[in-house]
């Protein structure tokens, strides 16, 4: 039987250091699951392992495409999981860590099937975002799926402001004439492992303390610099993430740069409460406090082999 030890937790939280332990322990590859940290051109801002972590362990995705290619959840799950069945035959034991709540769903779980829908109603869509804007799509998804569009404003308001996303919110209600909801937690595709999830936190405070710390550091190893040479990319939908947009209005001169920094730390924390609303909500997810012993959260492991 495979086993894909799945580590989960909000930003900064510790999930690189468990990861690069337990894959020394198992001898077996880790895979990134932070959508972020796949493009090379940004480093510092998504908090790439360092030099030295990432030749502690064999890490796949991670920074492994350019912010100018179109690369989707969807592209990751067919890549994931043909990358998960090479690694299966040299070891059982394979190893998942990432803070993106929606990438680790496509790959334990696979995606709901939707139905087609008609060109159609496709392009009026899209016709109504461009003469109306992303609001008509957020007041139309509030419409016809309520249930929805009040899920993704708590866990991840992001969303909200992606046309492409909304465009295929609306245009599965109008062309289905069922909410976007209903087609969501159907059978999923199968999958030729067993996860062990594993959750990190600690309490709020900390938590927050260790994000201020980690925007400190970036700050000092130079996202400012890195954030300067993406800027004439500012509108690709890699940079619209949090430690760069907030650096782009400073480069725009509508903020200080003290002030873009404490929006860094301020919206990292927003994300970091987002994460974890996902993530509390993973089935079968066993949470360890971030400071646990590694032998702890290993002979927790292990009993799921011998079960």
């Amino acid at each position: 039987m495979n086993y894909l030890i799945t580590i989960i937790g909000p930003t900064a939280i510790g999930k690189t250091s468990l990861s690069i332990a337990l894959a020394q322990h198992f001898g077996c590859d880790i895979l990134s699951c932070d959508s972020r940290q796949f493009f090379k051109e940004m480093k510092i801002g998504t908090a790439v392992p360092s030099d030295e972590e990432l030749a502690s362990a064999t890490h796949h995705f991670i920074q492994n495409k350019s912010i100018f290619e179109n690369y989707t959840v969807g592209d990751f799950e067919k890549e994931a999981i043909v990358k998960l069945d090479e690694l299966f035959l040299k070891n059982n034991i394979q190893i998942m860590v990432g803070g993106s709540g929606l990438y680790v769903d496509a790959v334990l779980k696979g995606f709901d099937s939707f139905p087609e829908i008609d060109s159609q109603v496709r392009d009026e869509v899209r016709l109504n975002y461009e003469e109306k804007g992303i609001e008509y799509l957020q007041n139309q998804l509030k419409q016809l799926d309520t249930e929805y569009f009040n899920f993704i404003t708590e866990t991840n308001p992001q969303t909200l402001q992606n046309p492409q996303r909304m465009m295929r919110f609306v245009e599965v209600c109008i062309g289905t004439g069922k909410p976007y909801s209903s087609f969501l937690n159907k059978e999923k595709n199968k999958r030729n492992f067993t996860p062990i999830i594993i959750g990190l936190e600690a309490e709020r405070s900390i938590m927050y303390e260790r994000i201020n710390q980690r925007v400190n550091i970036m700050i000092n190893e130079g996202l400012l610099a890195e954030a300067e040479k993406l800027f004439p990319n500012k509108d690709l939908n890699a940079l619209q993430t949090v430690g760069y947009r907030e650096l782009f209005d400073y480069f725009e001169e509508k903020t200080s740069l003290d002030f873009a920094i404490e929006e860094i730390k301020k919206n990292t924390r927003r994300f970091s409460k987002r994460q974890l609303t996902w993530f509390k909500r993973t089935e079968n997810t066993v949470w360890f406090d971030y400071l646990t012993d590694r032998k702890e959260i290993i002979n927790h492991i292990n009993q799921h082999f011998k079960s």
